[in-house]
């Protein structure tokens, strides 16, 4: 499987400068939409083409992607750096790790939300559910870290590799406006170190992604060896 991880820069010259508050917004979550509809423009080579990459945004107009194919070149941007991704992974391996990931479960329907069948939940609201609205933002780092815990341990089980240690970095929201209502995503940014137990289920998983929501920058791991 050969992928490739690139590199990608807003060209901060005229003319796209006049447009750098529209391409990157200060508002995170302005930011995301732009930036979901900037990366298609280096990989929607056809109208029809369904997504075949991750990215992530690294602030000040640059982003990482992993694609099945390399980006093109377009005005927009500066000319991409780009490197094929062909990781030599065997068992045992150790390796750091940094994930921005929207985690989330699925959760059974009660009997008074009027329908059957289970709705997908947010990980870390999931767990603060349960807490008064007052007392949430008092337990909300705590409640982070054993949703982010559980649910890449569930990762694991499933995608070639185990958790050694987790770091949360950050937890966030995003709104984003879609047509027909608003969509709340929860954002985990997370690190560590994992061991491989399996390349041959690692290496898909990681050119698929982890979680969900990666049209707006979540699930590409990146990693290297761990010192």
């Amino acid at each position: 499987m050969t992928l490739y991880l690139s590199r990608l820069s807003l060209d901060r010259h005229a003319p796209t400068a006049a447009l750098a508050q529209l391409l990157d917004p200060d508002d995170a979550n302005r930011a995301a939409d732009a930036h979901h509809r900037l990366i298609w423009t280096v990989f929607s080579d056809t109208a029809d083409r369904e997504r075949d990459f991750l990215w992530r945004a690294e602030g000040g107009g640059r982003f990482l992607t992993l694609s099945n194919r390399p980006p093109v070149t377009n005005d927009l941007f500066t000319p991409p750096e780009i490197k094929s991704f062909e990781p030599d992974l065997r068992r045992g391996d150790r390796l750091q790790f940094t994930l921005r990931a929207n985690a989330t479960r699925d959760r059974a329907r009660g009997q008074t939300e009027g329908s059957k069948g289970n709705r997908r939940v947010d990980v870390v609201m999931d767990l603060l559910h349960d807490v008064p609205k007052g007392q949430r933002a008092d337990h909300r780092d705590a409640k982070a870290i054993e949703a982010a815990q559980g649910w890449l341990s569930r990762q694991a089980d499933t995608k070639g590799f185990q958790l050694i240690n987790l770091h949360v970095e950050g937890y966030t929201t995003l709104e984003l406006a879609r047509r027909s209502r608003r969509a709340r995503l929860g954002i985990l940014d997370l690190s560590g170190v994992i061991e491989i137990t399996e390349p041959a289920a690692f290496l898909p998983a990681l050119a698929v992604g982890f979680g969900r929501a990666k049209a707006w920058g979540c699930g590409l791991m990146l990693i290297r060896r761990a010192g």
